[in-house]
């Protein structure tokens, strides 16, 4: 009975101050909305096959606001089982989602679910020529790196580092390696200390969402990550490369330079299914046929995937290494990225 249940549940709001403007649909319930002068509202939505909705936005930037909005869902929910005798199926009362706030604390997963990070600060926000470049502080997850919105790795994330570069089941000592990206240093710092003859890390790149303010920011505050390796562009056995990786891939081609490991660390697999059309998939193969050209017979290449929930697209991506200059055998590993929220 959607009138007994609104009559039931109008004293409540009027009790607040609250005024009210009643919508009534002969088949389709009722729309209450209570409006308080502080500019709070309350939208009481009841549908005729059971399902009553209460959607409350206010302003509050004290505790004091929050609890009085706590006290208001508890006494409809009250209200509510007195009601029904307790013959409620399910409740369900969901966080506040806080908006407009200094510190935005929601992030979306590659696969479009809305995810809540407990951000505590902005440690680095700056707008290089590229992109934005934020590194927020997570309670459980340290500082996050965030490049125009997309979560790239937090501190916690080294599983994402170890699998892109095999798992702990290669020996990198004494090989020649090539880093595409990887602009936090998290895969040049775990390198380094297996021993390699040389690694090249290339860090510029349109395409690649890197340049050298998110390599400052990192060795400042991602240290956690980086190590020292990002203090200087040289050490013993590594170099950093600020250019655009496909011409220098081009010129080591050309030159004839050889690599056991090639690391793609530039971007995801794109979700959009339509390779033709979609200007990333032709810079991942032209990625994947110019690394191709530069990893020495029986070398590795090592790349991210994406979403395991976003199958349709890591399926497209399969079909693309059948289309390189030359014949490639691949093998895939799911890992769960802490700061990600999802299997990787």
């Amino acid at each position: 009975d959607c009138n007994a249940i609104l009559k039931a549940l109008q004293p409540i709001f009027q009790e607040q101050g609250m005024t009210e403007t009643v919508h009534n649909w002969e088949d389709h319930g009722y729309l209450a909305t209570y409006i308080k002068k502080n500019g709070s509202f309350a939208n009481l939505r009841i549908h005729p096959h059971g399902l009553v909705l209460v959607d409350l936005q206010s302003y509050n930037d004290h505790m004091k606001g929050r609890e009085e909005v706590d006290q208001l869902l508890n006494k409809v929910e009250e209200r509510m089982k007195e009601l029904f005798h307790g013959n409620i199926k399910r409740v369900k009362r969901l966080p506040a989602i806080l908006r407009g706030g200094v510190i935005d604390r929601y992030w979306p997963t590659a696969d479009g679910r809305l995810v809540e990070y407990d951000i505590d600060e902005v440690v680095y926000d700056e707008d290089s020529p590229f992109q934005n470049i934020k590194i927020l502080h997570s309670k459980q997850f340290g500082n996050i790196l965030i490049l125009s919105g997309d979560v790239n790795l937090a501190e916690s994330d080294l599983a994402y580092t170890q699998a892109i570069m095999g798992s702990g089941r290669e020996d990198y000592t004494g090989k020649e390696v090539l880093i595409l990206g990887g602009g936090d240093g998290g895969i040049l710092y775990e390198i380094v200390k297996l021993k390699p003859k040389m690694v090249t890390m290339v860090e510029i790149s349109f395409a690649s969402n890197i340049d050298q303010m998110v390599i400052d920011g990192c060795k400042k505050y991602m240290r956690k990550t980086c190590g020292d390796v990002l203090d200087n562009l040289k050490g013993e056995c590594y170099q950093v490369l600020i250019e655009d990786c496909i011409p220098v891939l081009k010129r080591y081609a050309k030159e004839g330079r050889m690599f056991d490991y090639v690391i793609n660390d530039l971007t995801a697999v794109p979700i959009s299914t339509s390779p033709e059309e979609d200007s990333t998939w032709e810079f991942l193969r032209l990625i994947l046929d110019l690394s191709m050209k530069v990893l020495k017979p029986g070398g590795k290449y090592f790349t991210q995937g994406n979403c395991i929930n976003l199958t349709d697209a890591l399926t497209l991506y399969e079909e693309q290494l059948s289309r390189l200059y030359c014949p490639v055998e691949f093998s895939k590993e799911t890992v769960c990225v802490p700061s990600y929220m999802e299997l990787y």
